[in-house]
């Protein structure tokens, strides 16, 4: 390989990615895809994931990109997907990027709209997910401690 086809910074699904990371790295710095999906995308797709994405052709970018706005195209198996059973459509699709942020904040916004149990935890700034909060999770100010004067040495008291 030339020093001429070596691209310093490309991007990739709207990213800019630096060209001396390893491929698979590179691709799950875009949010939304993980190292896992990476690794079975450079596999579908017959790329190395060792390879520096500086060194890879524009028609493997070109493959990549496609592959990932489109997973179906290379028979990515559904339960891969970040977003099975989309609430709106029905169709399972995978989210990257601003999509996945938006998505998330929609999911957020109906449940607290229709008053869910998820939907008020969520307006209260609490736990959603079933974990305990009685000794986890506290923020903010001590509640019902009060803090006496400075502690005199032990070799002062006698």
């Amino acid at each position: 390989m030339s020093s001429s086809e070596y691209k310093h910074i490309l991007r990739i699904a709207g990213k800019d990615i630096d060209g001396s990371k390893k491929s698979i790295v590179a691709l799950s710095s875009i949010r939304g895809l993980g190292y896992n999906y990476s690794q079975v995308l450079l596999q579908s797709l017959n790329i190395s994931p060792s390879i520096r994405v500086g060194y890879l052709t524009e028609s493997e970018i070109q493959e990549i990109e496609d592959a990932v706005r489109n997973p179906a195209k290379i028979k990515m198996p559904a339960w891969y997907l970040n977003r099975r059973a989309d609430m709106d459509t029905g169709s399972d699709t995978h989210l990257i990027t601003s999509d996945l942020e938006f998505a998330i904040t929609n999911d957020i916004n109906r449940e607290k709209s229709v008053m869910s149990w998820r939907g008020y935890r969520h307006m209260f700034g609490l736990r959603v997910r079933g974990q305990h909060t009685r000794t986890t999770g506290r923020r903010g100010s001590a509640v019902g401690v009060k803090k006496s004067g400075k502690v005199a040495p032990a070799s002062a008291s006698k």
